[in-house]
């Protein structure tokens, strides 16, 4: 049988039956995606294959989108100064305990950056199964600022390890800056234009629409910004999210359904291709590594403990028996991780050794944070109702 049939079957049978395996092994469907993916690879089942790696880039690049679909910039604006200047701290705090964790260890200055990443990718997943609640609108709103912070770290780490401290290192972060300053530009120009011409919303969505076009103008906004990043060599991951925020800063009041609309779509197929190839990429023999699990492990432990740590910020905000749900949804970002570990790793700035452990860690972060969460959300539901 060729690889290409072999691949296809084997996803397509991961991505039919995660959720019931999902369901009768209580475990998140996103972590038997990524079990189930390793376990494929082990038998042989998923080998590598370069369009199977365009399609899962292209579903790591729409979970990217969907995060940035729980962004409404004109809330955000809103969100009060306390609420700002906890959220900038927060992060503070996280890059200070990296820091010092990292000099003290003398781990390597990829660590710095490593430890404090915050994605919220997957806590479209987690709002998709608990609800639009307290605790996930406010992980949310914080870690946004965080991915934002993350984000210009990965362009930083990116262009360091490709140019060197050198000039095109400078030219690539100036080039970065003078782009979000050209978003910001043409947020608040279209933001003008929709306000004198609200029918622009009706002809790109009309209200009565049998050829789905709404999707059509996502999905090439989603591949505009895409381009855009790609033709400035700057992080692509960056250009989906702000695809995402676009959509719903501009749409979601004209079309309610739109975001949910684009996460079955995404959710249903593209994203699981994603997490099973993410498994897939992690050798499970190298678990006979010696010390390979204690420090992926280690790695999982000081992420989850410092953004707990860091979360009593928000004890006054959401209160004692919630605060630590902060931290934790900000527990795994997987993608990020993902991206950095395979940025250094191809650039040589880590050994093979720790890009499996950092590709474990998030295995592991996920696994764990899912569980802990949907414990503690129990826990917490029983106490409110005590």
């Amino acid at each position: 049988m060729g690889e290409e049939i072999l691949i296809i079957i084997s996803i397509s049978l991961i991505i039919f039956l995660s959720p019931l395996i999902s369901r009768v092994i209580k475990l998140p469907t996103i972590t038997v995606e990524i079990i189930l993916g390793a376990l494929a690879a082990y038998f042989a089942f998923i080998v590598e294959h370069s369009i199977l790696e365009l399609v899962a880039e292209l579903g790591f690049l729409y979970l990217m989108f969907l995060a940035g679909l729980e962004v409404d910039l004109k809330k955000l604006v809103n969100i009060s100064g306390d609420l700002f200047r906890k959220s900038i701290f927060y992060n503070i705090i996280l890059f200070s305990f990296a820091t010092a964790i990292t000099l003290y260890f003398e781990l390597g200055k990829i660590f710095i950056v490593v430890l404090p990443l915050i994605s919220i990718g997957l806590l479209a997943a987690l709002k998709k199964e608990y609800g639009d609640v307290e605790w996930i609108k406010l992980s949310i709103t914080v870690g946004l600022i965080g991915e934002i912070v993350s984000i210009f770290a990965l362009t930083t780490v990116s262009a360091a390890l490709e140019f060197g401290l050198n000039l095109e290192f400078y030219k690539t972060m100036a080039l970065f800056i003078f782009f979000l300053i050209f978003m910001i530009f043409v947020y608040k120009l279209f933001h003008n234009v929709i306000w004198w011409y609200p029918e622009i919303k009706t002809v790109l969505m009309p209200e009565k629409d049998n050829q789905e076009q709404d999707i059509r103008v996502s999905m090439a906004i989603f591949f505009l910004m895409i381009t855009v990043m790609m033709y400035l060599h700057l992080e692509v991951a960056f250009g989906a999210f702000i695809a995402g925020t676009f959509i719903t800063t501009f749409f979601e009041e004209h079309n309610k359904q739109l975001p949910h609309k684009l996460e079955h779509f995404g959710f249903g197929w593209l994203v699981p291709i994603f997490f099973i190839y993410v498994g897939s990429s992690f050798e499970i023999e190298s678990l006979l590594q010696v010390g390979l699990v204690k420090h992926a492990i280690l790695i999982s432990f000081v992420m989850i403990l410092i953004r707990i740590v860091a979360s009593t910020l928000f004890i006054k905000t959401i209160g004692w028996n919630r605060f630590y749900m902060i931290g934790l949804s900000h527990s795994m970002p997987l993608t990020l991780l993902i991206a950095v570990a395979t940025l250094a790793y191809h650039n040589h700035s880590i050994t093979q050794y720790y890009y499996y452990a950092f590709i474990l860690a998030s295995i592991i972060e996920v696994l764990v944070v899912m569980i802990a969460i949907r414990l503690l959300s129990h826990f917490v539901k029983l106490s409110n109702n005590l």
